[in-house]
């Protein structure tokens, strides 16, 4: 490469020098790269009788939207919030054996019976991460529902009909789409693009989320998989450049 003056620079100290820079940047915003793929959690605020953990960053914005939302008569709650590499492996796991649900994009159960190891990992892909590439591995990621709004003696599913149309919790996902970002939220999965499912009730602080989004690679979560052991492993490794791009990358932008 030949700079101004016909200085010649050559593409190793090109690499060496943007290396560098994103070491000082990494240093500057102090990120671990464990807090992107959930194997640490330092970062965590506990709530609600430590159930539901949040980024400590988003504990103010999330209660002023918390409060703007009782304003208007709902009662915003987190069902689920920071979740662990362990707890999403679990998850992982007991789906990739039938021993949860397993739903198609309509929410409707599937037979595991009948479907090939590629089938059952790409249906477990279209409504629940990959352990390593969770946003809720961050805290920064949520789902939301209005708790007043939840009929007595009904259980909560988190399935498009509960936030869509009708259901219980619309209103409240209606006045969302006005004033998330208002408070710096955004629907990372608000529309299908061929990756996740659609959640209109998973929303991001994209302040902080954007910068883990950007930063986890493709190289460190195929070096975090490679070191244990799961269902479907084989099939995963296979097929990782894929999964990192439709069920990762894939998301609306803030």
């Amino acid at each position: 490469m030949v700079c101004e003056r016909g200085t010649v620079v050559s593409l190793a100290v090109i690499a060496s020098v943007a290396e560098a820079c994103l070491c000082v940047i990494l240093i500057i915003v102090k990120i671990d790269p464990k807090i992107l793929s959930g194997q640490i959690q330092d970062h965590i605020k506990w709530l609600e009788n430590n159930k539901t953990g949040i980024h400590i960053e988003i504990a103010s914005p999330l209660n002023e939207l918390q409060i703007a939302a009782k304003k208007e008569g709902f009662q915003l709650t987190v069902c689920s919030g920071f979740r662990n590499f362990e707890s999403q492996l679990a998850l992982w796991n007991a789906k990739a054996v039938g021993a949860r649900p397993l739903l198609d994009k309509n929410s409707r159960r599937l037979d595991i019976s009948k479907l090939s190891p590629e089938d059952i990992m790409f249906a477990i892909l279209r409504w629940s991460a990959l352990p390593g590439l969770s946003r809720h591995h961050w805290g920064t990621d949520l789902d939301v529902y209005d708790r007043q709004a939840l009929p007595k003696d009904y259980q909560l599913q988190l399935i498009p009909q509960e936030f869509e149309g009708t259901g219980y919790f619309a209103p409240m996902h209606d006045w969302l789409d006005n004033n998330l970002s208002r408070f710096g939220f955004f629907r990372p999965f608000e529309k299908d693009l061929g990756g996740v499912s659609p959640e209109r009730w998973h929303i991001s602080y994209a302040p902080l989320a954007q910068q883990y989004w950007k930063l986890l690679t493709l190289e460190h979560i195929r070096q975090v998989l490679t070191q244990v052991e799961f269902e479907l492993k084989t099939h995963v490794i296979k097929a990782l450049p894929e999964i990192y791009e439709r069920f990762f990358q894939r998301i609306t932008p803030p």
